[in-house]
């Protein structure tokens, strides 16, 4: 059975590049009818970052990426001091001062070949030197705790970062030391910024957690990280037979991404952060929500919030035809305070005699729809040769917001006067 994990350190909260390796790991298992395992490999003690932990598993149990075990190395320290031990009896290690030294092989070469793009990677083992696997703490170092919890847990294919290509050469030595049988190794490239450097906190480099509270959806989020750097190609789906890979859809559901995901898919190349790609995505999830789905999803993201509740609340009549306005403009879920909550503009003498002339084509009006303010609307900015978003400044105090005639039809003629009205006062 295949059997893959992802071993988090909690040294810090999971940036959009780590969440991607483990939704990688969890597709695979999954389309393998496999395990996935969480393993937390929290033995650097003095680098513990407080909530970290708990924010790994937040992240992952709100994506849905569940797990099938869930194991901490620091409960498991007893087994990695035992093992130690064994390498000493084998003369494979040796003590300095309170930690012990694994011996590393100088001669030959230590290689493997890697799943992703198939590569053949080797180092000559004169280029390694003996490195420490139990502190003077008395604490595993992370190669050899992730070695002996891979072979205890039974791991089958390893799928990390490709930062622990330099490491693998440690990991294969240790595993023939005990004699064991290795796992597969899957090295992933690493998410680049649009600067093709590192990804970093400005590029985009945020926590899940921090991409939920600016109102981006979890499933928009899961189908924009596997496109990181997989491209699913030549393929039908079985359980959904119109469905043509070779379209190159970039919208797919998560049992279709289950079904079809393949490593040998995974691009050898760098894939670059684009957050303006998240964001369309994002806005076609949100636009692909059938309406009582965004109901309940706006309400639960506001919950707190101290406008959108009683605006939910005031508008309970026509909130289904403002919903229906709005995901045609919104990206995120923040966008939507942006477009329904109005404010009184500030405006310049040469804004409010355009204001005044709004006021007066709209007064004139006998039969208020969105033909008739589309008509008034026209007018004005023939008049007054200007551009549409100083109307919707005029009337939102914002220089964009929900489709003017539609919104206004809705908010009925009165109320649109008076939101006039005050931007002239």
């Amino acid at each position: 059975m295949v059997r893959v994990r992802i071993a988090p350190s909690p040294t810090g909260i999971p940036h959009i590049g780590n969440t991607r390796t483990a939704y990688f790991n969890y597709l695979f298992a999954k389309h393998n009818k496999g395990k996935f395992i969480v393993r937390i490999e929290d033995t650097d003690r003095a680098r513990l970052v407080i909530g970290a932990e708990k924010a790994i598993y937040e992240i992952l149990q709100w994506l849905g990426i569940i797990w099938d075990e869930k194991y901490k190395q620091s409960e498991r320290v007893e087994i990695y001091k035992k093992h130690a031990e064994q390498l000493l009896g084998k003369d494979l290690a040796y003590k300095e001062g309170e930690a012990i030294r694994f011996k590393m092989p100088k001669v030959r070469e230590t290689a493997w070949d890697d799943l992703i793009g198939k590569k053949h990677i080797s180092f000559k083992n004169e280029t390694q030197e003996d490195f420490v696997i139990l502190k003077s703490d008395g604490f595993p170092t992370y190669n050899f705790a992730n070695v002996i919890d891979d072979h205890l847990m039974e791991i089958t294919d390893v799928i990390r970062g490709e930062e622990f290509i330099s490491s693998t050469p440690k990991h294969i030595q240790l595993y023939k030391a005990f004699g064991w049988d290795r796992p597969n190794f899957a090295h992933l490239p690493i998410v680049l910024g649009s600067d093709r450097t590192k990804l970093s906190k400005r590029q985009g480099a945020e926590s899940i957690l921090d991409y939920r509270e600016k109102g981006y959806l979890k499933d928009a989020l899961l189908n924009y990280m596997a496109f990181l750097g997989w491209k699913p190609s030549g393929k039908f789906s079985k359980k959904n037979p119109g469905f043509n890979l070779t379209d190159r859809q970039e919208i797919m559901p998560i049992a279709l991404m289950i079904e079809v995901f393949d490593l040998s898919e995974i691009n050898t190349a760098s894939p670059i952060f684009d957050i303006k790609k998240l964001d369309w995505m994002n806005g076609e999830y949100i636009r692909m929500m059938d309406i009582q789905t965004l109901k309940t999803t706006i309400a639960d993201f506001y919950k707190d919030d101290k406008e959108i509740v009683p605006f939910i609340k005031n508008n309970a009549k026509t909130i289904d035809l403002i919903l229906a306005l709005a995901k045609t403009r919104m990206k995120t879920l923040i966008d939507f305070k942006k477009l329904v909550i109005s404010k009184v503009p500030e405006l310049s003498p040469h804004e409010k005699n355009v204001a005044k002339t709004l006021f007066e084509k709209f007064s004139a009006i006998n039969n208020w729809n969105k033909e008739s303010i589309l008509a008034g609307m026209k007018k004005t900015l023939s008049m007054h040769a200007i551009k549409g978003n100083l109307l919707y400044k005029i009337i939102t105090g914002h220089e964009s917001g929900l489709p003017l005639p539609e919104s206004m039809a809705l908010l009925g003629k009165e109320e649109t006067l008076d939101k006039i009205k005050s931007a002239i006062d």
